[in-house]
């Protein structure tokens, strides 16, 4: 039955919002990848991680690598926060909310009931979002502080010298790793903002998606 309400058009992404997205997320998983490999020549923890998940083949690959997504990902970030402040999009859509609002989306997400509308951000999608950039940010810093301790050691003494920057781009490394996790589980359980993502448009059939609905599946 044909609902009589009028139905409004759906915002999809912008162009650069998607470009600039899947810029940084290839840049950020080279990153990721080439910094494990970084990280396996003197590790910091008990551990090492596995020759197929790391990049660039040896200290020196995985130094390359690093630094060459690095510059590419600072390129899309500009460009991104940019667009953000100019066009309204961070005011607009991420602008975090009260902690009430967080606190029943959380409690709606966890139980797989928290609707979502294409083109709208929820108080978590606003959280993740704006904690990631945050981190993002924090992680370029520490990585420019241990990369040029002497030329920067202002950037390297902000963060307690050069064995806590280095403790610290790991941490940023790995909530970075978290949000990922969540990012990736969230778009396979509503796919409709996947699709959003990738065309710049919405399926023409699909109805209002929900991590409910989603998850039913």
């Amino acid at each position: 039955m044909l609902s009589s309400r009028r139905v409004r058009p759906r915002r999809t992404p912008s162009p650069v919002i998607r470009i600039t997205h899947w810029i940084g997320a290839l840049s950020m998983l080279a990153m990721i990848g080439s910094g494990w490999q970084i990280y396996n020549a003197s590790p910091i923890l008990p551990f090492e991680f596995p020759a197929w998940a790391t990049l660039g083949g040896w200290l020196g690959g995985g130094i390359a690598w690093h630094f060459a997504a690095m510059w590419v990902l600072m390129a899309a970030g500009v460009v991104y926060m940019g667009y953000g402040v100019l066009s309204g999009h961070f005011r607009r859509d991420l602008r975090p909310v009260g902690p009430r609002a967080i606190g029943r989306d959380m409690a709606q997400a966890l139980r797989f009931r928290l609707s979502h509308a294409a083109g709208h951000y929820n108080a978590v999608q606003r959280l993740l979002y704006t904690g990631v950039l945050i981190v993002a940010l924090l992680t370029v810093a520490s990585g420019l502080s241990i990369w040029k301790p002497v030329q920067l050691g202002w950037l390297t003494w902000l963060f307690g010298g050069y064995d806590i920057a280095r403790r610290i781009h790991f941490a940023m490394m790995t909530l970075i790793v978290a949000f990922l996790v969540i990012h990736i589980a969230l778009a396979l359980l509503v796919p409709s903002t996947l699709f959003g993502m990738v065309f710049g448009r919405r399926p023409s059939a699909a109805p209002e998606a929900s991590i409910q609905e989603g998850a039913a599946r």
